[in-house]
């Protein structure tokens, strides 16, 4: 069974790589160098900061047999990055911005093994219906928005404000299970065998 290590401490990440059946997987939180260009184009952003991080982790796995997956997700609404929210008022900042709109979720993921290293990326745009201050409020209280890119969730009390999600929804949550399969196929690990599956 092949060593796969997920270079991130997303408790979503991790529910979603349990959910396509990786078993045992180890978890190793890497100290990389997020900082980037912003006048870069989106996709190139979260693929560099995903690289870093893919880097950083095989280094410090030392382990080149290991299969190591490492991602990056950021929220772009109208080409403008937005971030975890520092506070409750940048939070209500956030999401009456995402308001009646439509934003881009947008993930790079980059697996390696050895000296081989590949990074690819996913768009997915969700649309929010016109969100009520009280709305707003009421969610921030919650205190589901703090931790995320965006403010917000979908896999939490936020489903209630999308009206619409074109592409992968797992990629909203932070890992595009669709790319991420067929990246780690291409990397030898077959997610149906017996082997990789216990």
């Amino acid at each position: 069974m092949s060593r796969i290590i997920l270079a991130s401490q997303s408790p979503r990440r991790k529910q979603l790589l349990s959910q396509i059946g990786i078993k045992g997987f180890e978890i190793l939180v890497p100290e990389a160098d997020e900082t980037f260009d912003p006048a870069l184009p989106p996709e190139e952003i979260v693929a560099s900061i995903c690289r870093k991080k893919g880097e950083a982790a095989r280094a410090l796995a030392g382990d080149p047999e290991a299969v190591i997956i490492s991602a990056d997700t950021m929220v772009f609404l109208e080409g403008l990055r937005l971030g975890k929210p520092r506070d409750q008022v940048d939070a209500f900042t956030m999401l009456s911005a995402l308001s009646g709109r439509t934003h881009q979720v947008r993930t790079g993921v980059t697996v390696s093994r050895g000296e081989r290293m590949e990074t690819r990326t996913e768009t997915t745009s969700v649309a929010f219906r016109p969100l009520h201050q009280d709305e707003i409020w009421g969610y921030i209280r919650t205190g589901e928005p703090f931790d995320k890119a965006g403010g917000y969730g979908v896999q939490g009390k936020a489903a209630l404000f999308v009206r619409k999600i074109e592409g992968d929804y797992f990629n909203v949550m932070g890992l595009p299970l669709f790319l991420l399969g067929g990246m780690l196929a291409d990397f030898g690990v077959n997610l149906f065998s017996e082997e990789e599956l216990h």
